[in-house]
């Protein structure tokens, strides 16, 4: 396995971060090949033995969140994982903050001084309904002590959304419809980098990184629900060393 992604960021030398590829497991067929997510249909030892493959390069076993698109960050060392929950934060070295995606935007953060590291899952409900805001808040809430890196998801030629998304971005926050393209009639591509972008500018963040690396178009990397239906999961991962 060595097709991950390190995120290019300048964050404190004590934060580690990486994003996983399709690249480079054990799953077959429509989930080849490393597939990380368990509830998507693919053989369970196989996703087991997947996630032993990552483990190998990890500090600890990542702390797996049950994903809802919702907007709950928790702790990650002394979560309960049956909750729901799309963002994890930590502040002890070793502890391995993660998220799963296959078109959804894996948002990395840290703050400046290396102290605590956090990610969220943000599909476009979590996003509009502020799970970045409250990854923020749950970090100590001061925007401009932290950095941000927006890690490969949908890109804004193929994310194709009605008006239900228009309007929850649009009613919230009017300066975000540069990230909406009309492509037909009730219908928009959206961006939702820069989606994300806005939402971490108006919470006083304002080192953002990454962001551009579309899932949909890049089969050959990247696992897509938009572009396959079924599917396998990638991984974003963050932790703190001593």
């Amino acid at each position: 396995m060595n097709d991950w992604i390190i995120p290019d960021w300048p964050t404190p030398p004590n934060v580690r971060s990486l994003f996983t590829t399709r690249n480079g497991g054990l799953s077959r067929g429509t989930y080849t090949s490393l597939n990380l997510g368990d509830h998507v249909g693919d053989d369970p030892s196989t996703v087991n033995q997947n996630r032993s493959l990552l483990q190998a390069i990890l500090p600890a076993e990542p702390r797996w969140l049950k994903q809802v698109h919702g907007i709950r960050a928790v702790r990650a060392d002394d979560y309960d994982c049956e909750v729901g929950s799309d963002a994890a934060f930590s502040e002890s070295p070793g502890t391995v903050c993660a998220v799963l995606t296959a078109d959804c935007l894996p948002v990395f953060l840290c703050d400046t001084d290396g102290l605590r590291v956090g990610i969220a899952h943000a599909g476009w409900r979590g996003l509009s309904a502020g799970v970045i805001e409250c990854a923020i808040k749950a970090m100590g809430g001061e925007g401009s002590r932290i950095m941000a890196w927006l890690g490969p998801a949908i890109g804004p030629n193929h994310f194709e959304v009605g008006e239900e998304v228009l309007e929850s971005f649009i009613g919230q926050d009017k300066d975000c419809s540069p990230a909406f393209t009309a492509c037909g009639p009730g219908k928009w591509t959206a961006d939702i980098f820069q989606l994300a972008r806005n939402r971490l500018i108006n919470s006083g963040v304002t080192s953002i990184y990454g962001g551009g690396l579309c899932t949909f178009s890049d089969p050959t990397r990247f696992f897509s629900y938009r572009r396959d239906g079924a599917t396998g999961r990638m991984a974003g991962l963050i932790w703190l060393t001593t």
